[in-house]
């Protein structure tokens, strides 16, 4: 009986581990695509283009503490882009890394519209709404910090919001920090 119970634990330990493995995958790869999709979307805005903030109440003084700053970093547009930009998710898909088996999640049409490569691609309603739903749950748990790094137009994006903050290792990736935006996407 012993041998039975311990059998049970030892495999239901290895499944908690595929499958928070799994979860892993997921969490970090669509971190990835979100913050690439949202340096698509910021990119495509007018660097001219300026919207003004500040308080429109008129101070003792007579003046206002109005500031005029770019639109495409600000919190009112990268506000307005966490609200759908997780509608975008329905351009990836599922790709198993044949030399480390590990799922990564790529875009099917690229930002410009043509095809990309698609072979070994799963691509289907299943993975979509999964990679939805994570987005939509990362977007939210971490707006504040997406709007901070966004607006102020920080380095490594990727690396110190999908890696530190969501407690997702790279290494699973067999990467380290350095190499890991050249080496995935």
């Amino acid at each position: 009986m012993n041998g039975w119970i311990s059998s049970t634990i030892c495999f239901l330990l290895l499944l908690s581990s595929v499958c928070t493995q799994k979860s892993q995958d997921l969490r970090c790869g669509v971190c990835r695509a979100l913050v690439d999709e949202l340096e698509w979307e910021i990119s495509r805005i007018d660097p001219k283009k300026t919207i003004q903030v500040g308080s429109f109440r008129i101070n003792p003084d007579g003046s206002q503490s109005i500031v005029e700053v770019p639109y495409a970093r600000s919190e009112a547009h990268l506000t307005e882009l966490l609200e759908n930009i997780c509608e975008n998710m329905n351009n990836y898909g599922e790709k198993m890394d044949p030399s480390t088996h590990r799922k990564n999640y790529v875009r099917v049409v690229s930002f410009d519209g043509t095809k990309m490569d698609l072979s070994e691609t799963k691509f289907d309603g299943d993975v979509t709404s999964s990679l939805k739903f994570a987005c939509e749950k990362i977007a939210e748990e971490y707006e504040d910090e997406l709007i901070e790094f966004f607006s102020h137009e920080a380095e490594n994006v990727k690396d110190r919001l999908c890696s530190k903050r969501t407690g997702v290792k790279l290494m699973a990736y067999g990467l380290d920090a350095s190499r890991a935006d050249h080496a995935h996407p």
